[in-house]
């Protein structure tokens, strides 16, 4: 699976990686964050991506490694306003992207999963790509645009 761009300059560049425990997910949410403060976002637009970003490195926790432990990566790139942040994971990976992007369906029904991830991912980013393989893991991009960025970057 790709990557972030090459192109990407380096002083605008994140990377993550840890163990596929769920109590990594907050140090995700909490670098993304620290990441994208320079764009000075406002409490909204950074309540939006970090929520996006929990969800996207819960599912691939929970749903990636449903036997035993892997790896997360998190990157993240930002673009003058925008940042794109790559979730991927080397788990199990998704047979069916569109059944499982419908409300209310997961994988994992005895955790008592909502199964409103990606649906809420979708709602507070500007666009989201998933890219899975099954057996091989999945990838999801996130790409949001921060109307309140300062024209300094």
């Amino acid at each position: 699976m790709d990557r972030i761009a090459e192109d990407v300059r380096l002083d605008n560049y994140l990377r993550l990686q840890f163990p596929s425990r769920s109590e990594n997910e907050s140090l995700a949410r909490v670098a993304v964050a620290s990441f994208v403060a320079a764009l000075d976002p406002t409490m909204e637009e950074l309540t939006e991506l970090k929520t996006a970003v929990s969800e996207a490195v819960t599912n691939a926790i929970i749903h990636g490694y449903q036997e035993g432990d892997g790896e997360v990566t998190v990157e993240c790139a930002l673009f003058e306003h925008t940042v794109r942040v790559v979730i991927e994971d080397h788990g199990v990976g998704i047979p069916d992207i569109e059944m499982a992007k419908q409300p209310m369906y997961t994988s994992r029904p005895e955790l008592e999963r909502s199964g409103m991830g990606m649906t809420i991912m979708e709602t507070f980013v500007d666009s989201m790509e998933i890219v899975s393989e099954v057996g091989e893991g999945t990838r999801v991009t996130l790409v949001k645009t921060f109307r309140t960025a300062p024209d300094v970057m």
